[in-house]
């Protein structure tokens, strides 16, 4: 059976011509969903244009999302937000890939990540003739949940478990976990943000978004922690298909002595644990040193480059790799 390839740039189309195969009944993953991509291109595409393709065979789907960075360049449909980045499938992709490599030849270079598993998308393009390099682009923490929140708090350090305790006690605070869009939560934690040490966020329309629809679908987790009716800190779960991500947090430096970041921290882990019961959780990007004290270790995270030598634009990239490559490993030899 052949392969029916299809090229898009604009996202309106890509939706239409899928159906409700990226819908969330059927991609049970956060950023393989039509409506992340969509969310992505409207607020943090920076005017770059869709460019993706879908194979089709039979059932079976594959779909790639990227956006042109040049005439001869592209790559992920991705934002600081994403988390997480892959072929988008339905059923099975063998052959897929290859042939949405194949579609792709006026290009010279792409560029993916952050991707936990880069084998199959290397294979498919290495087969339709692209090379492709594969390096570290950032960690992802994640904790394999025990049976209750009392066996994963007894496995968290001494040091956590002592000033979370110490710290409650006097800093007296009030915490609410809201699991729908609430205005008055947004701004609390709207506030929070402004007066914590986190650079100026990215897109507050992006998150206003994500925060109301996700809401809606019941997997929202926002809990704002209040110090005498101030908000001094706030994190932001998403908790879906028995999986729990911490997309983000921060607190007032104001309040810092008090430790309010933690004291929420354990409070969002014990109220997901007990209430939402998820397989796993993972701490979003990065490997800042305080997630070692809430998960069990992490996983790299890769950005895969990938070099068309049909295109003279990717020769020069292309043998500047190869001669890294040498380097690198002249250096270890």
């Amino acid at each position: 059976m052949s392969v029916e390839v299809k090229i898009f740039d604009q996202l309106a189309d890509v939706a239409e011509d899928a159906g409700d195969a990226l819908s969330r009944g059927q991609q049970p993953i956060l950023y393989d969903r039509m409506r992340w991509f969509e969310m992505t291109q409207k607020h943090c595409g920076n005017g770059r244009t869709p460019l993706v393709v879908r194979a089709m065979q039979g059932d079976s789907a594959a779909w790639m999302f990227l956006c042109r960075t040049g005439k001869r360049s592209a790559e992920a449909l991705t934002s600081w937000y994403t988390l997480a980045f892959d072929i988008v499938r339905r059923g099975e992709d063998r052959g897929l890939i290859e042939a949405i490599a194949g579609d792709l030849g006026d290009l010279a270079r792409i560029s993916l990540a952050p991707m936990a598993s880069p084998a199959r998308i290397v294979e498919g393009f290495t087969a339709a003739g692209w090379k492709a390099f594969v390096e570290g682009s950032t960690q992802n923490w994640q904790l394999r949940v025990p049976d209750s929140f009392d066996a994963y708090w007894a496995a968290r350090p001494g040091k956590l478990r002592s000033t979370v305790k110490r710290k409650a006690k006097k800093a007296n605070l009030e915490i609410r976990i809201h699991r729908a869009f609430d205005e008055d939560a947004w701004a609390d934690y709207q506030a929070i943000y402004a007066e914590s040490w986190k650079p100026e966020e990215g897109s507050w329309d992006f998150m206003r978004d994500f925060v109301t629809e996700e809401g809606e679908a019941g997997s929202l987790r926002l809990g704002i922690a209040y110090q005498e009716g101030r908000p001094v800190a706030a994190q932001l779960w998403h908790v879906e298909n028995g999986h729990a991500t911490i997309h983000k947090l921060a607190y007032a430096e104001s309040a810092k002595s008090h430790s309010p970041g933690s004291i929420l921290g354990e409070a969002m882990f014990r109220h997901v644990i007990e209430e939402d019961r998820p397989a796993t959780i993972d701490y979003g990007t990065g490997n800042e040193p305080y997630k070692a004290d809430w998960m069990d270790a992490p996983r790299p995270l890769y950005r895969i480059e990938l070099f068309n030598p049909r295109q003279p634009a990717a020769w020069a990239p292309l043998l500047k790799r190869k001669l890294s490559a040498l380097v690198r490993r002249s250096a270890t030899d």
